[in-house]
């Protein structure tokens, strides 16, 4: 099974568990996508795009049930990055862990599944 991670902010996740659809994030929104990454991506997105933030929680899911609306597309360097074409129900998540700052100023992470 394939893991796909979504950071996202505390409040944009209890919304989206309270509405029963995640339908991404502003930047989700302006790019038509839903951000992913995979655990080996996951840190170096966490630094580029919410250092210093405090108030993220770290969302795992399934990449299977998404079929075709999940497309692997480059990015960084031309690494391919997952990329949802639509939402998700958060009642999907296998897992959401809070994405604390380390005393380094880096998130800690729980232990990733593959």
């Amino acid at each position: 099974m394939a893991t796909l991670y979504k950071i996202s902010g505390c409040d944009d996740w209890a919304a989206a568990r309270a509405a029963g659809v995640f339908v991404g994030a502003p930047v989700d929104l302006a790019d038509g996508f839903i951000h992913f990454s995979t655990a080996t991506q996951v840190a170096e997105t966490a630094a580029k795009h919410f250092a210093g933030r405090d108030d993220l929680v770290l969302v795992a899911l399934a990449a299977e049930p998404f079929g075709d609306r999940l497309r692997w597309e480059p990015s960084r360097g031309g690494a391919l990055f997952p990329h949802l074409y639509g939402s998700f129900d958060p009642a999907a998540a296998l897992r959401v862990d809070p994405l604390p700052l380390g005393p380094d100023g880096r998130h800690v992470f729980p232990e990733l599944l593959p």
